[in-house]
């Protein structure tokens, strides 16, 4: 390993280098209930102990609660106002144009793991979807591939030609619990064949989508995770778990999904078309959400009432918070010129849409479980070795600060 080398310092924090390889996995939608209730259940025997002679604590994850935000934040360890990246989908008001936020240039800040790599360290990432993956690799030089498109892979693009079949696996559909195993193996075929210092695994959350915490189908998902940790466990790595955000039902008693639609909302108030409402939750694959999370941004007309319509907002049944955009970029760290003039947030158990007419539910085969606001910002914060020091606020991207800082 690579322990004499001086600490990388990014985005104002110093890292040192690992005495072992360090993995990093972010396991997406992973509300703490999951990993309790499957160590309940008799499924995660390696978590079990890990809590015991590790480190196990609860961490506030980025507001919101999205994919895209939270691994960015965790790979910089800096919040969205840092490195730019608020949303899987934000509206470009200088194009006028609505864009997925998947393009390595909406990056401000460098990544721990480039930083790394340009200092001589071995560094690989997988990822569940490829959405992810161009971001997570920006600067990168090693390996980051995604499960999703891993028999496309080319050692000039992903540092590794064809990795499915260095894996020896099928192709995991984009829909399926088998795309994040896909992850894992990968993982363990990279800690095997490549050892390197810096591991980022990404999952997907498909799975925490459809099944509750306790559940068979979720019990059976953790099972297969926990074999996998243990796996890196004794090849000898750090292991350190975390997640992007947490999930839960988005549905009223009978179990139909509760969802205020903003976008109705406004061209009721306003006439139609004059506002416009953004799902930062948006991206290619929407079939097990239909596009619903727990937070919204509404950019207004020129000459709007901002502070009266927040306040006709936060009438309506179900919404938990309404923001102007500085106080939202303020409180949730968010970078003010990629946020709208109204950040809105639902409660617990409510989504929120654009135009009712716009939301596709038809693939839904459960109740709706999303995730986006302040009631899935707890997530899991784990490490299988003692940490000394944890700080006051432990926040889901302090992980690699932790890991290599502060474990024994």
């Amino acid at each position: 390993m690579t322990a004499h080398r001086q600490p990388i310092d990014v985005n104002g924090r110093r890292y040192r280098w690992p005495d072992r390889p360090l993995v990093v996995v972010c396991i997406d939608g992973s509300e703490p209930a999951y990993m309790d209730e499957a160590i309940a259940a008799g499924a995660m025997p390696w978590l079990a102990e890990a809590r015991r002679r590790g480190t196990a604590a609860i961490a506030d994850c980025v507001v919101p609660s999205f994919t895209n935000p939270n691994n960015l934040s965790i790979v910089t360890g800096a919040p969205p106002a840092v490195h730019g990246i608020c949303g899987n989908y934000f509206y470009d008001r200088e194009s006028g144009a609505e864009v997925m936020m998947n393009d390595p240039k909406f990056l401000r800040a460098e990544t721990i793991l480039a930083a790394f790599s340009k200092a001589g360290a071995k560094v690989a990432v997988v990822t569940a979807k490829d959405k992810l993956r161009r971001l997570l690799g920006k600067g990168l030089e090693g390996i980051c591939f995604s499960s999703e498109k891993a028999n496309e892979t080319t050692r000039a693009e992903h540092g590794i030609d064809n990795a499915l079949a260095q894996l020896g696996r099928p192709l995991p559909s984009v829909y399926s619990a088998e795309l994040s195993e896909t992850v894992f193996a990968g993982g363990r075929w990279l800690l095997e064949n490549e050892r390197p210092d810096l591991l980022y695994l990404s999952t997907t959350d498909y799975i925490q989508h459809k099944h509750a915490p306790g559940t068979p189908v979720a019990n059976g998902f953790y099972r297969m995770m926990d074999g996998y940790f243990a796996g890196y466990d004794t090849l000898g790595a750090t292991v350190a778990l975390t997640a992007d955000h947490g999930m839960n039902a988005k549905t009223d008693a009978s179990g139909a999904p509760k969802v205020v639609y903003l976008q109705d909302l406004l061209d009721r108030w306003l006439g139609a078309g004059k506002a416009r409402v953004i799902l930062p939750i948006t991206d290619p694959y929407v079939v097990h959400h239909g596009a619903l999370g727990s937070f919204a941004f509404a950019y207004l007309p020129a000459g709007a009432d901002s502070a009266g319509i927040a306040r006709r907002i936060m009438g309506e049944e179900g919404i938990e918070a309404v923001f102007g955009k500085a106080e939202a970029a303020r409180r949730f760290e968010l970078p003010e010129d990629r946020i709208g003039d109204l950040t809105i947030l639902g409660e617990t158990h409510t989504a929120l849409g654009s135009a009712r007419a716009r939301h596709d539910l038809s693939g839904l085969d459960a109740p709706l479980r999303s995730h986006g606001g302040l009631s899935e910002q707890k997530v899991p914060f784990i490490i299988n070795r003692p940490v000394r020091d944890l700080p006051a606020r432990l926040r889901n991207f302090d992980i690699f600060e932790v890991a290599l800082n502060r474990a024994a």
